[in-house]
């Protein structure tokens, strides 16, 4: 892959050798794969009674496309940098991708993107109902902040409160919610690119952002000036995940993408290929991971998967 040899040829993959950086990353994602989903499979409601199906639209849309679950993983991977035990780390691991999930159902709806297919399945208003499917959003936002606030994690109140407070504002108007009301509004129009970068630091990287904050915030023993760090790491991500999301849009395919591709261009969205061309929206991508490297130089050898997550954001086929 084009991109993946310029990061072998800048060297920006921190490890003695790079191509294993990459593939050792990998078998640390399917690790993480496999323990959120054991963690959501048990903490779901798998009990449907004769009078609706919405526990089993919930089980549907969170566990029965799998999902590369990049954000859980971005909470165990910072948790792993600030010395947490993993224990530690499956409820908010768990919360982060309902609300992921909450928001892709949403999105799909035919108010907004009507996209029939996600995670290589059908959407949840077309397996189920529409009605279903924003009752479905619905529950898995609000039971996020429910594992959040009831689970038995080894954290001071002050604490606790401080991680719903950081999930709630990444999911709001502050947040997800408020960059998907700007992606709707700017349907058809022209934007700046730093006006397509603030629309997706809300939309994208405020999910990503707290995803890799509150794996830190679970450690006791975090300083101040490392979730400084780790929340300007954090946001390279998060453009350089929508920058890669955008390059997929355009060079993907609907089989390997497990959505469909070209909707972007199809709904007339603005994108970083449509502002910059696919070589400029690459290079962007490199310096954001370069970027994010350099926020990581205070933290130790404990934080290099995060430095690998930000290469694989970057190479990512799907």
């Amino acid at each position: 892959m084009e991109i993946y040899g310029e990061l072998l040829e800048n060297n920006v993959i921190v490890d003695e050798k790079p191509m294993s950086g990459l593939t050792d990353f990998n078998s640390c994602l399917k690790h993480y794969q496999q323990r959120v989903n054991r963690a959501l499979s048990d903490l779901l409601p798998d009990s449907p009674t004769p009078k609706h199906n919405l526990t089993e639209a919930m089980r549907y849309s969170v566990i029965g496309g799998g999902g590369k679950r990049i954000r859980p993983a971005m909470v165990y991977a910072a948790g792993e940098a600030t010395g947490v035990d993993q224990d530690m780390l499956d409820t908010p691991a768990c919360a982060v991708e309902m609300i992921h999930a909450y928001s892709l159902i949403h999105d799909d709806l035919p108010a907004m993107d009507d996209d029939d297919l996600r995670r290589g399945q059908a959407t949840c208003h077309v397996a189920f109902d529409e009605a279903t499917a924003i009752l479905t959003g619905d529950a898995l936002q609000t039971y996020a902040f429910e594992i959040l606030a009831a689970s038995d994690l080894q954290i001071d109140d002050r604490r606790r409160l401080q991680m719903i407070t950081l999930l709630a504002s990444a999911t709001g108007s502050e947040g997800m919610a408020g960059g998907q009301a700007i992606d709707i509004a700017a349907v058809g129009r022209s934007l700046t690119l730093e006006e397509l970068e603030a629309m997706h630091r809300l939309k994208t990287g405020a999910l990503i952002k707290a995803s890799i904050l509150l794996g830190a915030m679970c450690s006791p023993e975090v300083s101040e000036d490392d979730l400084t760090s780790l929340g300007h790491y954090a946001d390279c991500i998060g453009l350089s995940f929508q920058i890669q999301d955008d390059i997929l849009d355009v060079v993907g395919d609907t089989e390997t993408l497990g959505k469909p591709s070209g909707s972007d261009e199809k709904m007339q969205k603005p994108t970083y290929p449509s502002i910059l061309g696919l070589d400029a929206s690459r290079k962007l991508a490199l310096e954001q991971h370069d970027r994010a490297l350099a926020y990581l130089e205070t933290l130790d050898a404990r934080a290099n998967k995060l430095r690998q997550l930000s290469a694989y954001i970057i190479q990512r086929e799907f």
